[in-house]
């Protein structure tokens, strides 16, 4: 197998679980966080854009759990037990895009989210935007496929087919415009933001 594709995450990895504070309370594996009505645990969210300042989208894997096939940020995932939020960000970026990128933290919340009886998500989620150029070569396990989208056109989509994005990505985006539009403007063209 090629290093672009390789496996990099399991169901038995071991997630942290966090209370509403984000103090660390003890770890179950990535299965019991999602099973059911889900466990509170630590997440993050990466909003990627480029020189253009159009948003890089992802269509999650078909063969994941939760949403699988549903257009989202360019990259959620967890830290793993022992591991902190930098280093659980760079490990995520290199597992499904194959690409290093700066962030900055911009906030954090907590939501929850249920897939039918799939599973849901229950997450203290932490918020970064940064920049990337192309090429990114999204990991096919977790991947379905890649965009690049401007702010309107995004803003469209999510009026006209809001079911075809993840939950937590329509909550995020909407916060980052109108909490956190200083920060989300020095990323994408200021007059669209």
């Amino acid at each position: 197998m090629d290093n672009v594709n390789r496996i990099v995450s399991s169901e038995t990895e071991e997630l942290i679980l966090v209370d509403a504070n984000d103090t660390e309370i003890g770890h179950l594996t990535k299965a019991g966080c999602h099973d059911g009505k889900g466990v509170l645990h630590r997440a993050f969210s990466l909003f990627l854009f480029n020189d253009a300042g159009e948003l890089l989208l992802q269509q999650r894997g078909e063969e994941k759990r939760l949403w699988p096939g549903y257009w989202s940020n360019a990259c959620c995932s967890h830290p793993r037990r022992g591991e902190t939020m930098p280093v659980a960000t760079r490990r995520r970026l290199r597992d499904e895009l194959n690409i290093e990128a700066t962030l900055e933290f911009v906030y954090q919340f907590v939501y929850h989210a249920g897939f039918g009886d799939k599973g849901s998500e229950n997450e203290l989620c932490h918020v970064y935007l940064g920049k990337t150029g192309i090429p990114v070569q999204p990991n096919e396990h977790e991947i379905s496929a890649i965009r690049y989208i401007s702010v309107e056109t995004l803003d469209g989509e999510l009026k006209s087919m809001p079911e075809q994005f993840t939950p937590w990505f329509k909550m995020e985006w909407q916060t980052l415009q109108h909490e956190y539009s200083g920060s989300l403007a020095s990323y994408c063209k200021q007059a669209v933001c």
